[in-house]
C-alpha cells in the first residue's frame, strides 16, 4: 500500500522540477527532461526523478506504518 501512496508526491515533485528546469530550456543534466507535447498540452518530465523520488516517498511511508 505504500508503494501506491508514494506515486502521488513523486509524481507532484517530478512534476514541479521538471516544469522549473525545462521551461528554462535545460535538460537538468542526469536528470534527463523531456519536453513533450501531449494532445496539444506541453510536458516536461524526468523518468530517473521520478523512480528516485517513488522510492523516497515509498520508503518514508515504510517507516511511518
Amino acid at each position: 500500500m505504500a508503494i501506491i501512496k508514494a506515486l502521488i508526491p513523486a509524481f507532484l515533485l517530478t512534476w514541479v522540477v521538471s516544469l522549473v528546469i525545462g521551461s528554462q530550456g535545460s535538460s537538468g543534466g542526469m536528470l534527463a527532461i523531456t519536453h513533450t507535447f501531449y494532445q496539444g498540452h506541453e510536458l516536461y518530465w524526468s523518468w530517473p526523478l521520478f523512480l528516485g523520488a517513488t522510492g523516497l516517498a515509498w520508503a518514508i511511508f515504510s517507516l511511518l506504518e
